[in-house]
């Protein structure tokens, strides 16, 4: 049975099947249109690495995320991917998508859009399942994707599917395996997507730009830096002024500012299992790092953007502005204490 989220919500979904249903063009990237509010500002929740059916705490950081997200108003939620562990779905009726997301995140301030890009843990079930539109007609909130684009006015997010970057699910995927339908060859679809990805960023006119992804692009904790997405991706970033790159995939919250350009990264993968213990430092300059749950929130408008990381009990860990004085004059960051 599908989700009633309240007119609100229902009315963004709305328009959002609808703009991703009349693509702009059929070789570039779909493109959802989700308005920010009457004074052009936009609030949202990152949260990553979290369908564990309430367990590892997700439960106890959803309470937390429903709490904030009342509080900012927000108009939607960014999921950073492994959106259902381990194994992702088996098929659009499994039902751990009422277990690990309908049942969960239920506060009313959540009854909003989820954007939501896959992880290499979907990708490791029927990754086509979280794709079907049958989703959205079991809980509406959910409009997932592999790559696309959603236009809220100030902001332009690109929304990236990063699991194909990494060789190794190709060449060593030990005991598990990869649904590559619809990606195979990966030269080819990585070539075609860095493509669409550049010419959709030059398009863009909005105020910020925010490039999302599962995989880490620079990371002090487990998984570290990926070394396919810094060769290959990031050019494409850097060339085409993306402000912030925010991910998931490590189970920690991150920011991490880049030595050789205006680039911000920032991790929000604490959504449930979490405290891996690992720290490795790498060339970038490490702001903030938690080894534990937690999410984001960002609020933007159009000369500034506000970060804040909480924790699983909703404790404000770590806050950073980041101001543009003019369109076409450079960010300049400033650490909020």
């Amino acid at each position: 049975m599908a989700r009633r989220s309240g007119a609100g919500a229902s009315a963004a979904v709305a328009l959002a099947v609808l703009a991703v249903a009349a693509l702009r063009c059929a070789a570039e990237l779909p493109l959802v249109e989700h308005p920010a509010k009457n004074d052009g500002s936009l609030s949202l929740l990152v949260i990553g690495d979290w369908g564990r059916k309430g367990t590892f705490n997700q439960s106890m950081v959803a309470d937390q995320m429903g709490k904030v997200g009342e509080k900012l108003d927000i108009d939607f939620v960014v999921s950073t991917g492994d959106n259902f562990y381990e194994d992702g779905l088996t098929g659009v009726h499994d039902r751990q998508f009422e277990e690990s997301f309908t049942s969960i995140y239920t506060a009313k301030s959540l009854q909003k859009p989820w954007y939501l890009v896959l992880g290499n843990h979907d990708y490791r079930g029927d990754a086509l399942a979280q794709l079907d539109p049958v989703m959205r007609k079991l809980d509406e909130r959910f409009v997932c994707m592999r790559s696309f684009v959603v236009n809220a006015e100030i902001v332009e997010f690109f929304f990236i599917d990063t699991t194909p970057f990494q060789l190794k699910y190709w060449t060593h995927p030990k005991d598990s395996h990869y649904d590559w339908r619809g990606v195979a060859p990966r030269k080819n679809y990585i070539a075609n997507l860095l493509k669409d990805l550049d010419e959709a960023m030059k398009k863009s006119t909005a105020k910020w730009k925010i490039a999302v992804g599962h995989h880490t692009m620079r990371s002090v904790s487990d998984h570290g830096d990926t070394e396919e997405l810094l060769q290959l991706l990031l050019p494409v970033l850097k060339v085409n002024g993306i402000d912030f790159y925010i991910n998931g995939h490590d189970h920690c919250l991150e920011h991490i500012s880049s030595r050789n350009s205006p680039i911000q990264y920032f991790t929000s993968g604490g959504g449930s299992k979490a405290w891996r213990g690992v720290y490795q430092p790498n060339d970038d300059k490490l702001q903030f790092f938690y080894d534990g749950q937690g999410f984001m929130s960002l609020q933007l408008n159009k000369d500034q953007a506000d970060f804040i990381f909480y924790d699983v009990s909703g404790k404000v860990l770590y806050e950073w502005t980041s101001r543009k004085t003019n369109h076409f004059q450079p960010s300049i960051y400033v650490t909020a204490e």
